[in-house]
């Protein structure tokens, strides 16, 4: 698999920008036979915005931020799609992918998110440090970023 780092800005469909993600299983697990129709079908949009990748809950298009895409981490920008790509599912099952309710490291669509994405990082041979580095994201608290660990069993509850 191949990730189209020099893709122009725009709508356009997912499979243009990362190429072979059919094959990875990561993915196939996360759609099962369905894999190829919904990557065939799951739009991505690159553009100059704030953050990484994100998944509109209006339409279950991925926001991906087009210097992200050019100039960041290749293992991050893997793990991040895999995540995203959880969120994808949960938004055709009518999930509430950004539960107010919940803070971002304790709402359920993210630790299932993360969770895939951190299985995946430990399968490609990632070390727990590596790991940690992909998942502190600036906005998160330290505080919260240890509650993230729990909630991902990467560090034990109390500790």
């Amino acid at each position: 698999m191949t990730i189209n780092r020099e893709t122009d800005e725009g709508d356009r469909p997912l499979k243009d920008v990362f190429v072979g993600f059919e094959r990875v299983g990561a993915v196939k697990a996360i759609f099962g036979a369905k894999t190829n129709e919904v990557l065939e079908e799951t739009r991505v949009v690159l553009q100059e915005r704030k953050g990484y990748l994100r998944v509109d809950d209006i339409n279950g298009k991925i926001l991906i931020n087009i210097l992200y895409l050019r100039n960041g981490d290749e293992k991050h920008l893997y793990l991040d799609l895999i995540h995203e790509l959880v969120h994808v599912r949960q938004y055709m099952e009518g999930r509430e992918l950004f539960d107010k309710r919940y803070s971002y490291v304790d709402r359920p669509t993210e630790i299932e998110a993360y969770s895939v994405a951190v299985k995946e990082a430990k399968r490609i041979g990632m070390s727990n440090e590596e790991i940690e580095d992909y998942l502190k994201v600036e906005w998160v608290t330290d505080e919260e970023f240890e509650r993230m660990l729990t909630n991902l069993h990467l560090k034990p509850k109390g500790d």
